[in-house]
């Protein structure tokens, strides 16, 4: 999508701190952490939220978690625990409509969030 953010960090048009990259994912940091780690996990294709995800997206949604894995592998967290977050809609503050995964994790997280 030509006016989507995220796309334009895909496509190289604005620059990303990239973590890391599959054939159909893209990794890099978040621009205004939540957490020590906090780490966005996108599928390279525009899919607009997790309620657009269909059957045909099967091998993008295994390759979003298979790249969170190795996300928390280099950024050291594995053992300590993280929290993997999709968010959904305004109400969510999901502000970009690109899915996307949260990676979050270096410090104890409260529950509940906030």
């Amino acid at each position: 999508m030509s006016d989507c953010l995220f796309c334009k960090i895909v496509a190289g048009e604005i620059p990303s701190k990239i973590v890391a990259q599959s054939d159909t994912a893209y990794a890099f940091y978040d621009i205004a952490p939540q957490a020590p780690v906090h780490v966005l996990v996108i599928p390279k294709e525009h899919i607009a939220t997790a309620g657009h995800v269909t059957n045909t997206h099967g091998g993008i949604v295994d390759d979003l978690f298979l790249l969170a894995q190795e996300v928390v592998e280099l950024e050291g967290i594995k053992e300590s625990g993280y929290r993997l977050v999709f968010n959904v809609g305004e109400d969510a503050q999901m502000t970009v409509p690109h899915l996307h995964m949260h990676v979050l994790g270096g410090r104890r997280m409260d529950w509940p969030p906030g």
